[in-house]
């Protein structure tokens, strides 16, 4: 059976202090929940809301002392505003957090906990960010019926934190449907990746360069440092490997740390052909403008 295409859907974005960089509440089609969006210093303002005296699911996202990955710490609270206080007290790294609630209040104190835990699972699956919690938050047992509604609940929630800026929580999808393959061979490695809406996924197996030219940036050696450290990147005999797919911001960053020095990504990815990914985005580009002026 083929899976469903998704369908279209609007946010509303609301700015209560009337400032771009302050508190937003963001509210989705045909749907019950709401995220609050908020920086950490604008919270001793925002917390008189109503939005902080109900049970959520929370995120702190912050700057990282040891790569350009972000950290991150995922809580809840039964209300949240409670959590969030000590939070704002005794957790620097932290810059912003997003907030989602149910504006029905449908949402329990079991149900956030699963929402924590599942979060957490896929924070970890992903290792595209620090995770600040230290240990993994256990999914209390739910009932069938509370599970499929939580799940259902989670998968609203993903679908609006990649609009927020939240990367932490994407895997790479399976390359089944992927139109085009791009290979990476250089400096006595071979790799293998896709273009993705997100950025530019390296798949599992590909080999990284041992060593990084003196070159090369220095956000490209963390990067690499803090992959290897959450098992991305894994020795493999007399190679290192990526152990899984991993996206990238950027072609670029990815043939960078691949090839441990500064890399023009679209020029160095190429598809089994020889084209390069900067040729065949031109042809694309090109294709459409000559078809749209018939």
């Amino acid at each position: 059976m083929s899976t469903p295409a998704r369908r279209g859907f609007s946010l509303r974005i609301f700015l209560p202090d009337g400032t771009p960089d302050g508190l937003r509440t963001v509210e989705k089609s045909n749907w019950v929940g709401r995220a609050v969006v908020c920086p950490r210093s604008r919270f001793k303002d925002a917390k008189g809301r109503p939005d902080f005296d109900k049970t959520g699911v929370y995120v702190l996202i912050g700057p990282s002392e040891e790569s350009d990955l972000p950290t991150v710490y995922v809580g809840e609270g039964d209300p949240v505003l409670g959590r969030l206080e000590r939070h704002f007290a005794n957790k620097d790294f932290w810059t912003s957090f997003v907030l989602f609630i149910s504006k029905d209040d449908n949402l329990n104190k079991a149900h956030v906990q699963y929402l924590e835990a599942r979060l957490c699972a896929l924070a970890r699956e992903a290792n595209r960010c620090i995770l600040d919690n230290g240990n993994d938050p256990q999914a209390p047992s739910l009932s069938e019926p509370d599970v499929a509604e939580v799940e259902g609940f989670l998968d609203e929630m993903l679908l609006i934190y990649p609009l927020l800026g939240i990367t932490a929580f994407e895997k790479p999808q399976p390359t089944q449907s992927v139109a085009r393959r791009y290979y990476l061979r250089a400096r006595g490695i071979e790799a293998e990746g896709y273009e993705a809406p997100n950025g530019f996924v390296v798949l599992a197996g590909s080999e990284v360069a041992k060593d990084f030219v003196p070159s090369a940036h220095r956000y490209l050696q963390t990067l690499r440092a803090a992959l290897l450290e959450r098992g991305v990147i894994a020795q493999n005999g007399d190679r290192f490997r990526f152990t899984q797919a991993y996206t990238f911001d950027s072609p670029s960053t990815a043939a960078g740390v691949l090839l441990g020095r500064s890399a023009n990504g679209r020029v160095e990815w190429k598809d089994a052909e020889g084209r390069t990914l900067k040729d065949n985005q031109t042809a694309a580009v090109d294709t459409t403008d000559s078809e749209g002026s018939d």
